[in-house]
């Protein structure tokens, strides 16, 4: 008997110390649920301004959106995540429009139209070394998650007087193409994917743990990661009467300047309500 017992212990005490490796692989924030975030009433919104920002994920505080390349050890990019959950019909994706300016979630997209839209389509000219006849050959290439290297975020900010504090919501996120002329490789700008009402996503975010590159053990989900806001990005937008960007009234320098004076607004209004 005391010699199972010690063979018993032995037997435990090496599944405790392989533990950490066999969870390699394994998604240990499957079944995970978003926590809920403060109930807030209509009544006690004193003020609010919407932002639209981008998230630049060549940004090194940024890769943890964007790496890995591939799924791997149980975590997989954040581009993924979002695929994976909308295949799933766990989330919806919304119809950007045809100018990429409808962001209010209006048009659904169906399966075959969002298959359709991870298709690049490229017509690539060969010339047959035999006939010297020049044709034309339709590539499909499907839309991976390298090749989302931006996002843009829909936010409302505002000051809940019952809570008395300045707080933000994240309304929408959406990928960013990065988009080339076929002929001349010059750069051309962004195009938007499409649009994921991000309360809906937040589940699905909590479910996928993001790379922490301080601490291995201490693995945070993208829910986590936009919640503490732990992400560099810059405006691009906020609300106006004109309903336009900073792009469309600002360049280079002068829009960085731009950006960086709507984000002092915001700091500046919550820095007045506690002045006397």
């Amino acid at each position: 008997m005391e010699i199972s017992s010690l063979i018993k212990a032995a037997a435990v005490g090496i599944t405790t110390l392989l533990a950490p490796i066999l969870m390699i692989g394994q998604n240990i924030y499957e079944g995970k649920l978003a926590p809920k975030l403060s109930h807030v009433r209509e009544a006690d919104v004193m003020w609010m301004k919407r932002v639209w920002r981008r998230i630049d994920l060549r940004q090194k505080f940024n890769h943890p959106y964007y790496y890995p390349e591939r799924p791997l050890d149980g975590r997989q990019s954040l581009f993924d995540n979002l695929v994976e959950a909308i295949y799933k019909d766990e989330i919806r994706a919304f119809d950007p429009g045809p100018l990429g300016e409808d962001d209010m979630f209006q048009r659904q997209f169906n399966r075959e139209e969002f298959d359709n839209l991870l298709l690049s389509r490229d017509t690539v000219s060969t010339i047959d070394p035999f006939t010297l006849l020049d044709s034309k050959t339709v590539v499909e290439t499907e839309i991976k998650g390298v090749d989302i290297i931006m996002y843009e975020l829909k936010e409302e900010w505002f000051f809940d007087k019952q809570r008395s504090v300045m707080d933000v919501r994240i309304i929408g996120i959406c990928p960013l193409l990065r988009v080339v002329d076929e002929y001349t490789g010059e750069f051309r700008g962004y195009k938007r994917l499409f649009w994921v009402y991000y309360p809906e996503a937040r589940n699905s975010m909590a479910t996928w743990p993001a790379f922490n590159r301080s601490n291995d053990q201490e693995m945070r989900s993208f829910d986590e990661l936009f919640q503490k806001r732990m992400f560099d990005s810059y405006v691009v937008k906020e609300s106006n009467v004109y309903d336009r960007s900073i792009q469309e009234y600002a360049r280079g320098v002068d829009a960085l300047e731009e950006a960086e004076k709507i984000e002092q607004k915001l700091f500046v209004m919550e820095h007045d309500l506690w002045s006397h």
